[in-house]
């Protein structure tokens, strides 16, 4: 599974993922590139999940228009020491995304 990481999420969180094909924004040089043009590239790339924090991006696209999941980890910050805690949820769940779609991932008391 070929998951991005947006910009808002720190690039040490790609060490926690083993066991997926992870790239930041960074590393495909799209810093600074806007969401629709973002889901766009992603696409593009045959991405299977942009992960991010911005909440906002569930609202800001039309879903049905992009083949991708929207998994968001509902943070406050972008601290690798916060979105660890996201991990176990985001694995127990990533089976079940479906292209078009977004979730929000709480994390696991």
């Amino acid at each position: 599974m070929k998951l991005l990481l947006d910009e808002c999420v720190t690039k040490k969180l790609k060490s926690h993922l083993s066991g997926f094909e992870v790239y930041t924004v960074y590393e495909m040089e799209w810093s600074g590139v806007k969401n629709g043009e973002l889901m766009s590239l992603c696409v593009a790339n045959q991405f299977d999940i942009i992960l991010t924090i911005d909440k906002n991006m569930i609202h800001q696209q039309n879903l049905e228009k992009f083949p991708i999941a929207i998994v968001v980890f509902n943070s406050i910050t972008s601290k690798l020491e916060e979105l660890i805690l996201f991990i176990p949820s985001f694995l127990n769940q990533i089976q079940h995304f479906k292209k078009h779609k977004a979730y929000i991932i709480e994390k696991t008391d």
